[in-house]
């Protein structure tokens, strides 16, 4: 039996190749690998020995050679094969192992390279990977070196890899190729269009976290990590409570996302987030987290039964104090919990899991799939910061009101549209999302506010295209309505608003979100 060794990465492979040479294996590699295995005392050959050239034009050059590619694609089922090979002096390997130069890393850090990036491509390796994988029929290929003491296991009890084995093994092999090619695409997109490129290429690797379902039991469902991501979900701590499901994900993203942006938009005060079946159902920011908390669950406290609080600080004790007084929640995440919180927490609210994490760090590409293919846009974001807005009636916002007012749109932009928002002080009282028509939205978030938003903002997350929204804005008692304006009606409704004694301000910039 005969192993091919080739691995930047030699993370184990001292230990393998031992175990191979005490099962009796010939052993054979190339630079680095096998001096490291021959310094150790293991009989190796070198692939210059087998292929009679040395490694040339710079490292550049080293296993792409008939006598390495012809040992491991040759099919020992064909006569034609095993006559071709004797012919030419090749003799086929059993096992190939290989992992490929770090791509993405430092290139002045390469030993084989003059410095630029795409030194650290690799050729050869995925070459000799790929070819192994190919004739897994005879051939096994690893690229991971956590698989080791499991090949040598399955070596040392049935002589050989299984064909179920090497079949696993082939597909980890074309799947760690793939990841890599993807990596070097992106490389090159960079320096072109990053968010839009010609071709799109994903490479994320399914987590062990295990999902009950997806959406509904009858879902299948499973997380997968974009490669090279550090997610806040892949380091979150949870105490206590089942797994989380596919659903407190996908909420809890988005409750974590908004409670960190409100937090840096407002100054940096304590700021909250509740989110419920993927919209806001509370927001506010104050200067405690307690009393943000409080608020933010007094928007729609009913909603508010059984969703996913965000908070972007440490939660005290005073914020506990609240929490328990309050209904149900699915899911706290925050940074973290003072001494004695968990435990008050749990011995109150039981089935409350509680996840401690790192901020969040927006997405650089959204996808959403369809058909058979996939919409990708940027992500979300607001452009246009408040001191850009454009007051359009006689009637100027004082700078309370403008403060409601950017608030009140920031939290607009986190709602399904049609979306209306009304804000007081820091807090959305009244959240009306996903209404096929704007008069609706404005409707449920006057009836959910009950008053509370008299003398602060309304926010619409498109133009109004006919002046009775103003009207309902008006009669929610708010003083100022922002929107993006871009309506042929904008006169219209710009003069409601003066008749109305409203203030009004286009953001120039619509935030639909679907």
């Amino acid at each position: 039996m005969r192993a091919l060794l080739s691995v930047y990465d030699k993370t184990g492979i001292l230990e393998l190749a031992t175990g191979l040479h005490e099962l009796g294996w010939d052993l054979v590699s190339s630079g680095g690998t096998a001096r490291s295995i021959r310094d150790a005392g293991i009989p190796v050959a070198d692939t210059a020995e087998v292929t009679g050239f040395p490694a040339i034009l710079g490292h550049r050059v080293v296993t792409l050679h008939p006598k390495i590619h012809g040992g491991i694609l040759a099919d020992r089922a064909n006569a034609h094969h095993v006559t071709e090979m004797a012919d030419c002096g090749i003799e086929p390997f059993d096992l190939v192992v290989g992992n490929l130069y770090p791509f993405g890393s430092d290139p002045t850090a390469f030993t084989h390279g003059g410095g630029r990036a795409e030194d650290v491509i690799d050729i050869g390796g995925p070459a000799m990977v790929r070819a192994a994988a190919k004739n897994h029929a005879h051939v096994g290929v690893v690229t991971d070196p956590s698989e080791y003491p499991a090949i040598l296991e399955e070596l040392r009890t049935g002589g050989s890899l299984s064909a179920e084995t090497r079949r696993r093994l082939a597909r980890a092999a074309f799947a760690h190729t793939a990841a890599y090619d993807a990596a070097v695409v992106a490389w090159f997109d960079e320096a072109d269009d990053p968010i839009l490129p010609p071709t799109l290429h994903v490479a994320a690797t399914r987590e062990e976290r295990t999902l009950r379902y997806g959406e509904n039991p009858h879902q299948r469902a499973a997380l997968y990590r974009t490669d090279g991501a550090d997610p806040w979900w892949a380091s979150a701590k949870q105490y206590g409570g089942i797994a989380l499901s596919y659903l407190n994900l996908f909420d809890a993203d988005a409750a974590w996302l908004l409670a960190h942006d409100l937090g840096a938009a407002s100054g940096d005060q304590p700021a909250v987030a509740i989110i419920k079946h993927a919209n806001p159902c509370g927001a506010a920011v104050a200067d405690s987290l307690a009393d943000a908390y409080q608020r933010a669950f007094e928007c729609d406290a009913r909603s508010a039964f059984g969703g996913i609080v965000a908070l972007n600080r440490v939660v005290d004790d005073a914020t506990v104090a609240e929490m328990v007084a309050a209904a149900q929640a699915d899911l706290v995440i925050a940074p973290g919990y003072a001494p004695g919180v968990v435990e008050a927490l749990q011995g109150k609210r039981k089935n409350t899991r509680l996840i401690e994490a790192v901020p969040p760090v927006p997405a650089t590409r959204h996808l959403r799939p369809i058909s058979g293919g996939w919409l990708v846009q940027e992500p979300h974001r607001l452009v246009a910061p408040p001191s850009e807005w454009q007051v359009v009636t006689e009637r100027i916002p004082t700078e309370p009101e403008l403060a409601d007012a950017a608030l009140a749109f920031r939290v607009c932009a986190a709602v399904t549209s049609n979306s209306i928002v009304l804000v007081k002080d820091g807090v959305a009282w009244g959240i009306g999302a996903g209404q096929q028509n704007r008069v609706e939205a404005g409707q449920i978030a006057a009836e959910k506010a009950a008053g509370r938003a008299v003398g602060g903002a309304c926010a619409s997350d498109a133009f109004y295209p006919f002046p009775d929204g103003i009207d309902a804005a008006a009669a929610a008692g708010v003083a100022v309505i922002v929107q993006p304006g871009g309506s042929v009606k904008d006169a219209d409704t710009i003069a409601r608003a003066n008749e109305l004694g409203v203030a009004m301000v286009f953001t120039g910039e619509r935030q639909f979100k679907h």
